[in-house]
């Protein structure tokens, strides 16, 4: 990110609300909310109003533009909507920015927040097991585990970057490891956030405690879907052209 923070805010389907979104633009961040396909919208300039379902009626299609969500509620913003293979249902997300500035695939980001509820909870700082009812102890205590995990997260993100390359060339024709191997990328064997643990604690053990890290960032998603308002017909309850994913 540039000097001039900007903040987006993922959430569910199931969180979506009009006064949350609106909360959001107040503070100054950028919503990006996921919402069920059973509304319906209008293209911002039209007076019709369509099925949100029609917008990606099918696997590989995907549309965004400026619309009017909601009969009940009206919602004045960006929609951005695609439905990949590996995915049961369509995303149709909510946004205040420009079509133009966003991009669906940004919400991808959101399955991270799975990973954060198992470190901050029995996968590390065991917060299920708080008694603190409080809310300004709890916030410290929030404070002090946010300042934990950047520490954990920067020393073993340092470590998995810097890990040694796989060596499978190396090793003979014959041998198991390559009969098995399926030549696709691999997933982490540790978390950044568990491997960070575990080099700490060993380096207070060998009395020689590692400080600090380094953060190694993973590319921001891109995949843009072009603003295709000037493709939409009036006449016609879906956009006239759709992006296709190969």
């Amino acid at each position: 990110m540039a000097a001039d923070w900007t903040v987006i805010v993922l959430a569910d389907r199931g969180l979506y609300a009009p006064w949350l979104y609106t909360q959001i633009v107040k503070l100054g961040w950028h919503p990006d909310l996921r919402i069920n396909a059973g509304g319906k919208y209008r293209i911002a300039g039209h007076s019709e109003w369509h099925l949100l379902s029609q917008l990606v009626p099918q696997v590989g299609s995907a549309w965004c533009g400026q619309v009017i969500c909601f009969k009940t509620h009206a919602l004045n913003c960006t929609l951005l909507t695609c439905w990949q293979a590996e995915h049961t249902d369509p995303w149709l997300i909510v946004t205040n920015l420009t079509p133009e500035q966003a991009d669906v695939c940004w919400y991808s980001l959101r399955t991270w927040i799975e990973c954060g509820f198992k470190d901050i909870k029995r996968g590390g700082w065991q917060w299920q097991q708080t008694r603190i009812s409080d809310p300004e102890r709890a916030s410290r205590i929030w404070l002090a585990v946010a300042v934990a995990t950047l520490w954990v997260v920067s020393v073993g993100g340092e470590a998995d970057a810097t890990l040694p390359a796989s060596s499978l060339e190396a090793l003979p024709e014959t041998h198991i490891a390559r009969r098995r191997t399926t030549r696709r990328s691999r997933p982490r064997l540790l978390s950044c956030f568990r491997r960070g643990i575990l080099l700490i604690l060993v380096s207070a053990i060998n009395g020689s405690l590692r400080l600090c890290g380094r953060l190694y960032p993973e590319p921001w998603p891109a995949t843009r879907i072009p603003d295709t308002r000037g493709l939409f017909a009036q006449s016609l309850p879906v956009p006239a052209q759709q992006e296709t994913y190969p």
